[in-house]
């Protein structure tokens, strides 16, 4: 659907029909003022029909242009599809216990090392990506890079550690999306105090004034993304609901994607048993908080395609953007026509 700025320029298009009766008129009266000739049937066979209708053609030409360019000053706005402006995506993945699950092959870790190196690939060169890994903490595993190899490498180097702090990933990754708003992760997720409330700086480098946190609107911020795989089951850290939350108000979306099966399955290590089951609600609920989007891996083909589906999301966005310069391109495009062919045919500018 399309909408206008100045919708007021509009009225000027009732002027078109006007132009129509004008163009009428003149036709007319030049008919009457011509000379008449013995054999008026004669003439016009030798001009023939062709004729007839091609002096009609630069003048319907000109009137669309006027029509285009009316409607370029009304500033048209439409939902088109552009290349995004996204400049920086986290791989936030979860490296917990429950990750050995085999209910996606040849297992949910595994596979979801594979998809995130296919998708890796396929995004835009001019994308910066970094990886951060979760389980009962946080860590930054690759910090945003242009450089594929280096990012493979780190999804490589995942190792499977008891817990999951879903919560801590989010915050980790917003605090390495933005490294210089002084997101105290330290605050957050373990609930230390800050030795200075009215000054802190980046993770590691206190010291720097603290200015005030004004909150955006969620999902309008179009250069950071995170992508958030697990499979849902938290058991420590602070509430991925509330980190969900600091995503939203800094206008971040979180895609989330579910991996494993509904039913899940009972998995045992060093001598204990537990059954993981995909915890889809809390994975939906950070989601639909940022403006993001929630998808469902039950195995790895599928978890594949939806890396292919998030890639091609990240890639290309909807916009509503001014199409104003197409209207006049075109406006111009038809003026011009006009006046070759007028030239062409008559010897004369219309």
């Amino acid at each position: 659907m399309m909408t206008f700025e100045w919708p007021l320029m509009l009225w000027f298009l009732l002027a078109l029909p006007l132009l129509v009766v004008l163009y009428i008129f003149i036709l007319r009266r030049r008919k009457r003022a011509a000379v008449r000739y013995a054999n008026l049937d004669l003439v016009r066979a030798a001009i023939g029909a062709g004729s007839h209708i091609r002096r009609h053609v630069p003048p319907v030409l000109m009137l669309l242009a006027l029509a285009a360019v009316l409607l370029a000053a009304a500033r048209p706005i439409a939902t088109v599809t552009l290349p995004t402006q996204q400049e920086t995506i986290i791989l936030a993945m979860d490296v917990s216990g429950s990750m050995r699950a085999a209910d996606v092959q040849p297992n949910r870790l595994q596979a979801a090392q594979a998809a995130a190196k296919s998708f890796v690939a396929e995004l835009p060169s001019r994308t910066k990506v970094g990886v951060v890994a979760f389980a009962a903490t946080a860590s930054v595993v690759q910090a945003p890079t242009l450089s594929r190899e280096d990012l493979v490498a780190a999804i490589d180097r995942f190792q499977l550690q008891r817990g999951t702090a879903t919560g801590s990933g989010l915050i980790v990754a917003l605090a390495t999306l933005f490294p210089d708003a002084g997101i105290d992760v330290g605050q957050f997720i373990y609930g230390r105090s800050k030795q200075d409330e009215s000054r802190s700086g980046p993770i590691g480098e206190p010291g720097k004034p603290k200015e005030p946190f004004k909150p955006v609107a969620p999902g309008s911020n179009a250069s950071a993304a995170i992508i958030l795989l697990s499979d849902g089951q938290r058991t420590t850290g602070p509430d991925a609901v509330d980190a969900a939350r600091m995503a939203a108000d800094r206008g971040v979306r979180v895609y989330t994607v579910g991996v494993g099966t509904k039913e899940g399955e009972t998995i045992g290590f060093e001598g204990w048993s537990m059954r993981v089951r995909l915890d889809e609600e809390s994975l939906k609920r950070v989601a639909e908080m940022t403006r993001g989007e929630y998808f469902y891996a039950g195995n790895a083909v599928d978890l594949k395609k939806i890396y292919q589906s998030l890639n091609a999301r990240i890639a290309f966005e909807k916009k509503q953007t001014e199409v104003s310069a197409l209207f006049a391109a075109a406006g111009a495009l038809l003026a011009t026509i006009a006046v070759f062919l007028s030239l062409w045919w008559f010897g004369r500018v219309l």
